[in-house]
């Protein structure tokens, strides 16, 4: 599955720092980063279990925002992207 995951973590307080370095490391661990809150990411049913609950987990719900957007294959093929840093096609093939 296609999700795209955006956050807004509150960074007022040094637990809200914290919160964000973790939900971006959480973020950054099962997908790719497109905007510096935005990740796209290419997940099983299992990784995608495991994601959630760990956002869920590290974010404060009361000062905090999650978002998630599940895309098909159709919309996936429509992104368009413009300026600095494009994406890797995580499918394609890796050269190391």
């Amino acid at each position: 599955m296609f999700v795209v995951v955006a956050y807004d973590v509150s960074t007022e307080t040094r637990a809200g720092r914290r919160r964000l370095r973790r939900v971006a490391q959480a973020c950054k661990d099962y997908g790719q980063r497109v905007q510096k809150s935005v990740f796209e990411c290419i997940l099983r049913e299992a990784d995608w279990v495991k994601l959630r609950h760990r956002l869920m987990q590290e974010t404060a719900l009361t000062e905090d925002s999650l978002r998630f957007y599940f895309l098909d294959e159709i919309a996936r093929t429509k992104i368009e992207h413009h300026g600095v840093k494009c994406p890797v096609d995580l499918e394609g093939p890796l050269i190391v």
